[in-house]
């Protein structure tokens, strides 16, 4: 009895000198806890390791307040890719001010946006750290917002090799508003408007706000990484055709740029109740990373 007890007095100490790091219950991935610095500022967020992963992702917010994007990071590490998400600054463990409607500021201030790309790329610095092996193809994953912060972020950051956009703008921030004052969240929008009725509303209708647009196309024009865009062809939220547009303009000019276009989903592309365009991400990132790393061993 005394052996016991000694001995599971010695397990115990043991087990919480050890960094917090926990195993997945399906043992496909373990989860590390981390925290890192961001323009003055620490940001908390979670790990997850497969066992050989193939490629690492760090998982950009959409605008809600919202934190580590956990069941989204387990489905990513469950398909072999390392995935470091963390809670949005001002939202959950994180320091920093949350920006947004839900507290009455502007979330798409140029500011703004550009700080999330700080927030973005201090956390593929840090990932890279944790990294066992360091040619691993790292991108960024994202959603909605994402659209804007991602290729601020890919063009003052060499280390990221792919990016994947779920129902992400490739138009200016206020076109982006002017489209969604004329849709007004109503879902059946689509049912009583047409594509040319939403383009001359994205395209002429008067600002309700009056500040600098972020142009996305700005930072799209300097990068040279591949890209996936994700869209739903009912989305009431971006004028996906409009986006689609200025990617084939882009396709054009001999960018790696890609999309699918799905005809029955809305603006959530990630649902679990159609996995088709998560799929499809896999898939492409497998592909794309394998590319770049033969490309690491050519040269």
């Amino acid at each position: 009895m005394k052996i016991n007890f000694l001995s599971n007095l010695y397990l115990w100490l043991i087990l919480i000198t050890l960094p917090v790091t926990v195993f997945s219950q399906s043992t496909d991935f373990i989860i590390q806890e981390v925290k890192f610095e961001s323009q003055g500022i620490t940001l908390a967020g979670s790990i997850l390791t497969p066992k050989n992963p193939f490629a690492a992702a760090v998982i950009v917010h959409g605008s809600d307040p919202v934190k580590r994007e956990m069941a989204f990071a387990k489905r990513l590490a469950k398909e072999g890719i390392a995935v470091l998400t963390y809670d949005k600054r001002g939202v959950g463990a994180s320091g920093g001010v949350y920006v947004g409607p839900s507290v009455g500021t502007n979330n798409v201030d140029p500011t703004n946006l550009n700080l999330l790309a700080q927030d973005a790329n201090a956390a593929v610095n840090t990932f890279r750290t944790y990294l066992k092996d360091k040619k691993t193809p790292i991108g960024l994953v994202g959603f909605s917002q994402a659209g804007w912060i991602i290729p601020i972020a890919a063009s003052k950051n060499p280390q990221i090799e792919f990016m994947v956009l779920f129902s992400c703008p490739t138009i200016t921030t206020l076109e982006q508003l002017r489209f969604q004052f004329y849709t007004n969240g109503d879902s059946d929008f689509w049912e009583h408007h047409t594509e040319a009725d939403a383009l001359e509303h994205t395209k002429n209708d008067p600002d309700r706000y009056q500040f600098v647009a972020t142009d996305p196309k700005v930072s799209l024009n300097t990068l040279s990484i591949p890209g996936l865009w994700l869209f739903g062809e009912q989305d009431i939220q971006i004028p996906v055709k409009l986006c689609i547009a200025q990617l084939n303009a882009f396709k054009v000019k001999g960018k790696p740029f890609e999309y699918t276009l799905f005809s029955t989903l809305g603006h959530n592309t990630v649902s679990d109740s159609d996995t088709a365009p998560f799929d499809i991400s896999i898939q492409w990132i497998k592909q794309h990373t394998l590319n770049i790393k033969k490309s690491k061993v050519l040269k």
